[in-house]
């Protein structure tokens, strides 16, 4: 099968969403499938405001679609709902082609903490975006029902992502020569990772921040002891994990948050604040902590057996969640997206508005 993805969040920005996408394609790849991703950087782009790591495509609905035509796909996938995303579903929309899409972000939440946008907007906005689509890949339980409650359709489904669990294992704790306990976070260092409430804890050891990103010399400057060590891939990012004591995850706006599972596969415990990533992940596991205390929630991880982290983190498999991707996919007759399936809906969509308008 040909599968085409878009995203407008591709190389070269490091996060989450990245990361999940190269994951769920190595997979499918390996089974045999052909991989087509049309991203941000095969359009003119321009820096996200008040993020320049992160690019977003200028105008793409002009283009985009001869280079659907051009992949032939038997299947489609929308990972975001950026322009990119946008500009494809609008297309996918007036021909009445069947797409799925993910929810992966919280980018309300993330909208309002940014830009101030009012959450019930962007809302709005995604509602229209995933209406159509055939099924909507959704990491976690309670943001299906947050979304219903905000009057998202029944298209949605639970989607488990995975972990790396060759390379995201147990390892010595020798390799960083730091004060312990070492407390770690992996991220995006921006302000709706909320990284403040971790790195103003009074804690004993090591303060130890993984990642780059706009609020990255602010924080340096007002944490001048936590330490920052900018973004690590593969290996080197797989011996920080192993080498910390707990895994602190201050986020309150993540939709599941891979790192959290990352660390687990590890064999190290999680702390963070009881909401909808970390209740997902967590959950009764006793492989973390969560509590609205920060502090008491590391000072508790602490004690948690790292072989119990590591036997959780082994339920969760790419491989797996690739399967489970694979088979909510809606596959398109004649393998020519842009012939259309005239009379597959009974009403003709509208376009979705583009989030940064």
């Amino acid at each position: 099968m040909r599968i085409l993805v878009v995203t407008d969040l591709w190389h070269p920005t490091v996060n989450g969403t990245v990361r999940m996408i190269e994951q769920i394609n190595r997979q499918l790849e390996a089974m045999g499938h052909e991989i087509v991703v049309i991203g941000p950087r095969q359009f003119q782009t321009v820096p996200f405001p008040g993020d320049p790591e992160v690019i977003v495509a200028l105008h793409p609905e002009k283009t985009i679609g001869p280079m659907m035509l051009a992949a032939r796909p038997d299947a489609i996938h929308l990972w975001t709902a950026g322009p990119v995303g946008v500009a494809a579903r609008n297309i996918l929309g007036r021909r009445n082609i069947p797409f799925t899409s993910s929810y992966v972000t919280k980018l309300p939440e993330y909208m309002q903490a940014r830009f101030g946008v009012p959450m019930a907007k962007t809302f709005t906005t995604l509602r229209i975006f995933h209406k159509i689509s055939r099924c909507v890949m959704v990491p976690s339980a309670g943001i299906i029902d947050e979304l219903k409650a905000r009057g998202f359709g029944n298209n949605m489904k639970l989607w488990w992502a995975g972990t790396d669990t060759e390379l995201f294992r147990p390892r010595e704790k020798s390799f960083l020569d730091l004060p312990r306990p070492i407390h770690l976070n992996v991220g995006r260092v921006t302000i709706e990772k909320n990284l403040e409430a971790f790195l103003k804890l009074a804690l004993p050891g090591s303060k130890l921040v993984v990642g780059d990103g706009p609020e990255r010399a602010r924080l340096q400057t007002q944490f001048p002891k936590a330490h920052f060590v900018g973004v690590k891939q593969g290996e080197e990012l797989a011996k920080h994990y192993a080498a910390a004591d707990v895994f602190v995850f201050p986020s309150r706006t993540d939709t599941l948050g891979l790192v959290m599972m990352e660390s687990l596969a590890a064999g190290v415990p999680v702390a963070a604040f009881p909401v909808t990533g970390p209740n997902e992940v967590i959950a009764d596991s006793g492989a973390g902590v969560l509590h609205e205390d920060l502090g008491k929630a590391i000072e508790a991880a602490r004690k948690i057996d790292p072989a119990l982290c590591r036997a959780y983190a082994l339920r969760f498999s790419w491989a797996q969640s690739a399967r489970d991707f694979l088979a909510n996919l809606a596959p398109l007759k004649g393998s020519v997206a842009t012939q259309g399936r005239p009379g597959d809906r009974q009403e003709q969509p509208g376009d979705a508005p583009d989030l940064l308008d």
